[in-house]
């Protein structure tokens, strides 16, 4: 499947966080998607180009590319499908969807296989700077701080933010103490 990408939100609760505040064109989007949202379960508050749309199980809200969008979980256990393309083009996944997927790896404390799943984005983004940062976090967490500072490197150049992030990351502790 190389036409869309394709991601579940989950909220537990009402009032969770189910898709965060973005426009498609950050650094973490890549190639700026436009993107369809269905409600699945649930009923979901959308905030599309400062207004509001009520979303039950069932509704649809189609977004272009740089208009902001946001989600919230307007009843408990509601869950959103999102697919994602590049208007008139196939494409790599997001950079985000690989840091996303090695998030369990992460979590179990298994940082060699997060490095090997975050790690598979750098086919179609190698000089990405949210792929690096994540990178240099997991390196870091498995003690291979050469391995971070190289990532943590590129991601400096390609993205400003990561150098405030980096400076309170607990994952990048080790940099700092080196």
């Amino acid at each position: 499947m190389t036409g869309f990408g394709i991601a579940l939100w989950e909220a537990a609760n009402a009032g969770d966080e189910l898709i965060e505040r973005h426009d498609e064109t950050t650094t973490g989007a890549g190639d700026a998607h436009e993107e369809l949202y269905l409600v699945l379960d649930g009923r979901a508050t959308f905030t599309v180009d400062g207004e509001e749309i009520d979303a039950p199980a069932g509704t649809s809200v189609l977004v272009e590319v740089g208009t902001m969008r946001e989600a919230v979980a307007a009843e408990p256990r509601t869950r959103v499908l999102a697919l994602g393309g590049k208007p008139g083009a196939a494409l790599p996944a997001s950079p985000f969807e690989h840091y996303y997927a090695a998030q369990p790896a992460y979590d179990a404390g298994d940082f060699d296989r997060a490095v090997e799943i975050a790690g598979a984005g750098l086919a179609d983004w190698p000089d990405h700077p949210l792929i690096h940062y994540q990178l240099a976090c997991y390196h870091a967490r498995a003690g291979r701080l050469d391995d971070a500072r190289r990532s943590l490197d590129i991601a400096f150049a390609g993205d400003e933010r990561t150098r405030g992030w980096a400076a309170k990351d607990e994952d990048l502790a080790a940099l700092r103490g080196a």
